[in-house]
């Protein structure tokens, strides 16, 4: 067995310790929960599975990690050579939605929705200026062609289009503009209930933000 080394620490938070990794194969990337605090542990290790089915889920997929192992403690998937969109963003890069919306409708035809996409951390610029997904712990899994999965697909498109709104707004079609003004019920419902459970949870109890995933305030 090829000895495994760390290369860099990516982010440490209270639900898992995350890194670069080589070892014979290459470069990977590594969800360790050795370190989670213990009333923690079941919610860090109920996201971890997740992910893990989620990324079987899409296995062979390109432009999304692909899982290389996963014992309950170390969650291992392939490295994405590339940059957080905020932090190399696609301005005015038409072909660089375009291909993200096709990567998106693929995901979807797996029956997978990523219901985490708001984030720009979870939207990555490859070092050839192609689109990829990452961090897949709070998809959801199911029947594609089902009404709420169409919901969660939808709501993919539209957190993807807010993006190209941001950096790309030249290009915005007119279906795409409507389709930002369609609020859900399930945003609406989220606005009103999980999300400030979810702030209380992260800014008082666990003492991190992540500002919306859009990387360090100035």
């Amino acid at each position: 067995m090829s000895e495994v080394i760390e290369v860099t620490a990516l982010k440490a938070d209270s639900f898992g310790r995350i890194a670069l990794m080589r070892d014979g194969r290459g470069l990977f990337v590594r969800r360790d929960l050795g370190h989670v605090p213990w009333w923690l542990r079941l919610p860090a290790w109920w996201l971890a599975r997740r992910e893990a089915r989620a990324l079987q889920r899409i296995h062979g997929l390109e432009a999304t990690p692909q899982l290389l192992g996963w014992d309950g403690r170390k969650l291992d998937r392939s490295y994405l050579d590339g940059a957080a969109m905020y932090q190399r963003p696609p301005r005015g890069d038409r072909a660089y939605f375009r291909n993200a919306r096709r990567l998106l409708q693929r995901l979807h035809r797996r029956g997978l929705a990523h219901n985490d996409l708001a984030k720009e951390a979870n939207w990555l610029v490859l070092t050839d200026g192609t689109p990829a997904i990452i961090d897949f712990q709070l998809a959801v899994r199911g029947d594609p062609r089902s009404p709420w999965m169409r919901l969660l697909a939808r709501e993919d498109l539209r957190h993807l289009l807010k993006h190209k709104r941001t950096y790309c707004p030249q290009f915005l079609t007119p279906v795409e503009r409507r389709v930002l003004k369609r609020h859900s019920w399930v945003r609406e419902l989220w606005f009103v209930t999980g999300k400030p459970v979810y702030r209380f949870v992260t800014r008082r109890i666990l003492h991190w933000e992540d500002n919306e995933g859009q990387g360090p305030k100035p």
